[in-house]
This record gives C-alpha cells, structure tokens and sequence, in this order.
C-alpha cells in the first residue's frame, strides 16, 4: 500500500512539474510572439514619376512593412524633374545643398516602428533634398534605418553614404537599389 501511495504521489508531482514547466514555455514563446509583433517595419518613399513608388510597394510586400509616402508641398511637374534644364526645379534644389522642399504633413507615428526604409530616386548621384526634409523633421533616434533607390545609371552606395554622413546619429543599415 506504502508503494502505491508513494507512485500515486510521485506521479501528481511529476504532472505538477509538467505543468509549471510548460506555462513557463507557454510565458516564454507569448514573449517572443509579442517581441516580434512589436518589431514593425516602415517604407517612406518619395516618388517624383511613381517608379520609386512601385518599389517601396515591392518592399513593403517582401516585410511586411506599412508604407509613408513623402509629399512634396508643391508637386513636382514634368518641367521641374527636367534634368538638362539648368534653371529647373530639381536642378535648382539639388544644386543648393541645403534645400529643404516643403512636404506635406509628418508620419505622427514613426514612434511605432524599429526599422524604417527610406526610399527615393537618385538625382545628381544622391538622394532628392526633399528626403532631407523628411529626415530633419523625424526624430529616428533607435531605429535601423535602411536606403533603397531606383535609378537610371547610379548606384544606391553614394546616395547611402551622402544620408550617413550628413547624419552619423542614426543607425545605418543596409542599403539596396531596386530598378525593376
């Protein structure tokens, strides 16, 4: 009776530890789930002729990600994205390095995302200075911050490493060119 009562009881404590141990599984991989539904992605983009566009909506399928698009105040027209006119808008811009272009409204919560893409055209080998506007008026302190482009001939590297010169605070990430 003695050992009946002893495998009796030594059975109960073995499904109690059972039990405590898998809670414990369970609390553990509910932490990780909530770590990872916390960790979001952000595409901002700015688009002049809607290439751009179409890859950060390529970008945010491949993550997951929400998508920002940066609006200029003033859209741009076919004249002012005319390169070989000295006197355009973008040229005038891009000349002057410290143009900020107007953009319409701020991503209020860019406080929720961990990683943030920032997406443009190479213009003049760099980034539009309208993506500086963008950069200037967010505070990204803590995020991973990533470039991608679309370009006619240039690469993505120069443009990258213009945006983590001119702001060495962030956290640079990687970067990548996404021509079609």
């Amino acid at each position: 009776m003695k050992n009946i009562t002893f495998i009796i009881v030594a059975c109960c404590l073995m499904l109690s530890a059972c039990a405590q141990s898998s809670q414990g599984t369970d609390h553990q991989n509910n932490s990780q789930t909530k770590q990872k539904e916390m960790k979001k992605t952000l595409i901002v983009y700015f688009s002049a002729t809607g290439t751009t566009k179409d890859a950060a909506q390529r970008l945010a399928q491949e993550f997951n990600a929400d998508l920002y698009e940066i609006t200029p105040e003033v859209p741009y027209t076919a004249a002012d994205l005319d390169w070989r006119d000295k006197q355009s808008r973008s040229t005038l811009e891009m000349k002057d390095k410290s143009s900020r272009p107007a953009i319409q409204g701020r991503c209020e919560n860019i406080a929720d995302y961990d990683t943030v893409w920032i997406g443009f055209p190479v213009w003049w080998y760099t980034a539009p200075t309208i993506v500086n506007t963008f950069i200037e008026a967010h505070d990204l302190s803590g995020k991973v911050l990533n470039v991608f482009a679309t370009s006619g001939g240039s690469g993505v590297e120069g443009s990258a490493n213009d945006l983590k010169n001119a702001y060495p605070q962030y956290n640079w990430g990687d970067s990548r060119l996404m021509n079609k």
